[in-house]
């Protein structure tokens, strides 16, 4: 059997190590360890032997680390950072705050900055979480929550839970406006637009997110020819140079209107409200959830921007 206890490495040896590394001499890591040269030399020596692999390279002139040296020295670096850090996250797990927090925004809400300014304000009153933020289409942000560990999301579909795991509180609704550009056909066309005449057109959609969950699709009707964007920005675009038709959030379908990049069509058969909320996990929620729900609760500044495209509910 092996022996692990040969193998082992304390804190000294591994500081020791450490210092000869980053000093590249015996004797001025003795003189910083307040031991002898040859103390240090013998500590590294045994440590060398129990590993079976040389760390160092020796010369009259220099020392050198080999390669088993520099990933020894790369690992101490990673274990000692850990060690300095270590009691300030185990004080935040007592305090309640989250150690690593995943928060999914809904691809209809997200923004770049606000996701940028938000980390900023949250790293700065929880410097010792581990975050990371996604973005989810449709029933995607349900799925990032339910199967993937996500804490919390910002815009899942509905006002209301679809897992008593999980608490919700409304955020507001999308409504939408079918929109195309002035020189489109239908632009043109009588109103309202039929199915029958929308369909000779092709509708464009960015793809459910969701791996587990059932895949939903926004508009398209049977028989329509469709295309798939990765991102609400890439459909605008699309429906600005009359690739596809289909709808658009109000806020973005008004300021296209105004600068008369597009126009609104009455259409046979619209497209209801979508309820948005705010959803987060009931285990395990700590202060960093409360923190978030707080914000948006307020309509703090740091979280309107992901609102934007949100209309009051009823």
């Amino acid at each position: 059997m092996p022996d692990f206890q040969k193998n082992q490495i304390d804190a000294e040896t591994l500081q020791t190590f450490a210092t000869v590394a980053q000093l590249r001499s015996f004797s001025a890591a003795a003189e910083l360890l307040h031991k002898t040269t040859s103390a240090i030399s013998y500590r590294i020596k045994a440590l060398e032997d129990s590993l079976g692999t040389p760390l160092f390279q020796r010369t009259t002139r220099s020392v050198t680390l080999t390669p088993s040296g520099e990933v020894l020295l790369e690992r101490a670096s990673l274990i000692f950072e850990w060690l300095h850090t270590l009691p300030e996250e185990l004080k935040q797990v007592r305090d309640g705050i989250e150690p690593h927090f995943i928060l999914v925004v809904n691809n209809l809400l997200y923004g770049a900055d606000a996701v940028a300014s938000l980390l900023e304000h949250l790293a700065g009153h929880f410097p010792h979480t581990a975050f990371d933020v996604r973005r989810a289409v449709y029933m995607g942000v349900w799925d990032e929550l339910i199967y993937s560990g996500a804490q919390m999301a910002v815009g899942v579909p509905g006002f209301h839970t679809i897992d008593d795991e999980y608490a919700t509180e409304q955020l507001g609704v999308i409504n939408w406006v079918f929109v195309v550009p002035p020189t489109h056909p239908l632009a043109s066309a009588p109103a309202p637009l039929s199915n029958e005449l929308l369909r000779r057109y092709p509708a464009v959609n960015v793809p459910d997110t969701s791996h587990r969950l059932t895949k939903r699709t926004a508009w398209k009707l049977p028989g329509q020819r469709e295309f798939l964007v990765p991102d609400l920005a890439a459909k605008i675009a699309c429906h600005r140079e009359g690739l596809a038709v289909g709808f658009l959030p109000a806020p973005v379908a008004r300021e296209l209107i105004q600068s008369g990049h597009l126009v609104p069509r009455d259409v046979e058969i619209g497209r209801p409200p979508s309820p948005l909320a705010l959803a987060w996990r009931r285990n395990g929620a700590g202060k960093i959830t409360a923190h978030l729900r707080m914000l948006c609760a307020s309509r703090d500044p740091l979280v309107t921007p992901f609102f934007a495209q949100l209309d009051p509910a009823g």
